[in-house]
């Protein structure tokens, strides 16, 4: 699967002839909002979409991301100017984690050509491409979610899935290990899951890692086109950018969206800690 973009490419089809509408996802864990960067300065035509309002449902007991609420979605998409017919690329500040949470919601609900900017905006301005601070009229878009088109886990799906496939914990290592946890109830990591950090999918400017590269990684973690596959992180964001790399290297894998802060919020379900799977 392409689920990426190279900056020089996008820059090709923006000057075709149906190019493809932008979405400018910029969001940081616990920062400041993305919509101020937008306004300052965003890709031309871009449309800005929020990652905490618009990609997801208000954190509760399924988690800090929960799916959004599928109608919701839908309204915002097309408020966006998504349409089923048109090619979509998202794009944030560079991390990728953002952008690939919305390219996976939009392709789990059904659109079938999205892709993310390899490397976000700051290999957009590397490559000369312009900024601009003016608001875009993209019509409404037609999208209708059909969701289902991506494999989904819940919580009792990842932990039996552990035991009989690959699932991998796409937090950094000392999340995994129970070291440190910064932001939920417990640390550790679901028992069976291995470590796989998302952060090592990628070169230090933010690119990702060639395919080969990447399906020579995850088959060192047991992660291959055989094994069935599934991620979560803290809350099911840098998990979608995990798939995406799996998705380029030819790995289908399944997405728990809940993923540790669902997980770690019910105190009757187990937690391992350590650097091994348990």
């Amino acid at each position: 699967m392409n689920a990426i973009i190279t900056a020089p490419d996008l820059m090709n089809a923006l000057a075709g002839e149906r190019p493809p509408l932008l979405l400018d996802v910029r969001w940081q864990l616990g920062g400041p909002p993305g919509r101020p960067a937008y306004e300052a300065g965003h890709l031309p035509g871009a449309v800005y979409v929020d990652l905490d309002t618009e990609l997801a449902s208000p954190a509760g007991a399924a988690g800090r991301h929960p799916l959004p609420d599928l109608s919701a979605f839908a309204a915002a998409m097309r408020r966006a100017g998504v349409g089923r017919d048109r090619r979509v690329v998202a794009y944030d500040g560079g991390q990728g984690w953002a952008a690939a949470r919305a390219w996976w919601l939009l392709r789990w609900a059904g659109h079938p050509d999205v892709r993310v900017l390899d490397g976000g905006l700051p290999a957009w301005t590397a490559a000369g491409g312009a900024l601009t601070t003016d608001l875009p009229g993209e019509p409404e878009g037609d999208f209708v979610p059909e969701p289902g088109a991506l494999p989904l886990l819940t919580a009792d799906d990842a932990a039996a899935l552990a035991r009989r496939g690959v699932l991998l914990d796409a937090r950094a290592g000392e999340r995994y290990r129970g070291e440190v946890e910064p932001i939920d109830r417990v640390g550790g990591h679901i028992p069976g899951a291995i470590s796989a950090p998302t952060a090592e999918n990628v070169t230090a400017d933010g690119h990702l890692l060639p395919a080969e590269r990447l399906a020579e990684r995850f088959a060192e973690l047991g992660a291959t086109g055989d094994a069935e596959v599934g991620v979560y992180c803290g809350s099911g964001v840098s998990a979608a950018h995990q798939v995406l790399a799996l998705a380029e290297a030819g790995i289908p894998a399944a997405l728990y969206v809940g993923s540790w802060s669902e997980w770690s919020a019910d105190g009757s379900r187990p937690v391992a800690t350590g650097p091994q799977p348990g």
